[in-house]
């Protein structure tokens, strides 16, 4: 069976991670989330995948190369142009995605799945094709039931009695919404949904190809499942998803590493004295990570692998990524370290390199200077903690 995967997107609600990392290999606990959606698409026997490809395509294709690890078979198809022998990403839109791998050639000839890159799932997705095609359906989106006070975040999908789509809102306000039942990103199609598309330009499924079959009435259902999905479009997202992770909430992401002690998972050879730290689980720590003593990690927690935590410091439930060096006695409480910059869990970034600040968070392969009081204290008012 034949499927697609999303992966053009630029992330930009993402950023500072998809400057370097495309968003389908943001690393959920040091791996892909789009490694997760194949996983899924091979256990449901999907295993001819397509995916297009844009911002930083080559990172996607040297990863998952033609999915012959990973037990399926993977092609690509790129969105973009080569300027002064750089790659560079245009991509043309989830729609123009899927139409432009037809115009090349046929690949689409039977019932296929489409899967946004960016989420974490255990639907049924076996199940969901069954009903799609007892409805007879052209086109069916896989819903979900949120809080009412949450479907301003999403695309709203509002249904008749039998399951039928007759209108969509896209995030609309609370008191304004007709339903609780939101667009998750998966889609099952038939070919002929193809002949909607127009050829050779950007083209979007949730903003132009659905109203178009909900106009011609299309047989065009939704189908509300009850399955676990956690988006991560956005820095608050991906807090969610760590911390659910973590909390043993998403039923297909087990914690790996060997857990030294209750909720407290490591990778190999982490340097660390257990008697001489405070460390409060869940809590996942990578390979070759140093822990000094006097340090406080409290979960829910990720420290990636090669970090450097130096003495006196607290790390608590925050996201700290590879070879990140944080400095003794600094307090990262909600934070997201990412390299250079420091990003709190409502996606407000601090670039602390650019403000000359970077000794307290820093690149742990580096060697970093002492720093005066003054200096320290200018960070600790930046970060708005108190000084070390």
């Amino acid at each position: 069976m034949k499927a697609m995967i999303l992966a053009a997107g630029k992330g930009t609600r993402i950023r500072p991670i998809t400057f370097t990392i495309p968003k389908p290999l943001i690393p959920i606990l040091q791996k892909p989330v789009m490694e997760f959606l194949v996983e899924l698409l091979r256990q449901h026997g999907f295993d001819r995948i397509m995916v297009n490809v844009s911002h930083l395509a080559d990172e996607i294709e040297n990863y998952f190369r033609d999915g012959q690890r990973f037990g399926v078979q993977i092609a690509y198809s790129f969105e973009g142009r080569i300027v002064e022998g750089k790659l560079v990403g245009e991509a043309i839109g989830s729609a123009g995605g899927m139409k432009r791998i037809q115009d090349f050639y046929p690949f689409f000839d039977d019932t296929f799945v489409v899967l946004c890159g960016d989420a974490l799932i255990d639907l049924d997705l076996t199940a969901a094709v069954k009903w799609h095609r007892e409805k007879g359906a052209i086109a069916t989106v896989i819903t979900k039931s949120v809080p009412k006070e949450e479907v301003s975040s999403y695309g709203v999908v509002v249904t008749d009695e039998d399951g039928r789509i007759k209108a969509f809102q896209e995030k609309p306000k609370v008191e304004e919404a007709l339903s609780t039942n939101i667009n998750t990103g998966i889609y099952i199609f038939e070919p002929e949904v193809l002949d909607y598309i127009p050829s050779g330009v950007e083209y979007d499924i949730g903003s132009q190809l659905f109203p178009k079959l909900v106009e011609i009435n299309a047989p065009f259902y939704a189908v509300q499942m009850d399955f676990q999905w956690v988006d991560i479009g956005k820095v608050p997202d991906y807090w969610h998803a760590i911390r659910s992770v973590l909390l043993g909430e998403v039923k297909n992401v087990a914690i790996p590493g060997q857990e030294v002690a209750p909720g407290i998972y490591t990778g190999v050879n982490v340097a660390v004295n257990w008697d001489k730290v405070d460390i409060t689980g869940p809590v996942y720590i990578g390979g070759m990570t140093r822990i000094e003593d006097g340090a406080k990690i409290i979960g829910p927690t990720m420290i990636g692998p090669n970090c450097w935590v130096c003495k006196g410091a607290t790390v608590d439930n925050s996201i700290i990524f590879e070879y990140s060096r944080l400095g003794p006695g600094i307090r990262l409480v909600d934070k997201l370290v990412f390299g250079r910059y420091c990003v709190d869990k409502t996606g407000a970034t601090i670039d602390v390199q650019a403000a000359a600040l970077d000794w307290l968070i820093t690149d742990a392969r580096q060697e970093v200077p002492n720093q005066t009081p003054i200096e320290r204290q200018a960070i600790a008012e930046l970060l708005g903690q108190d000084s070390p």
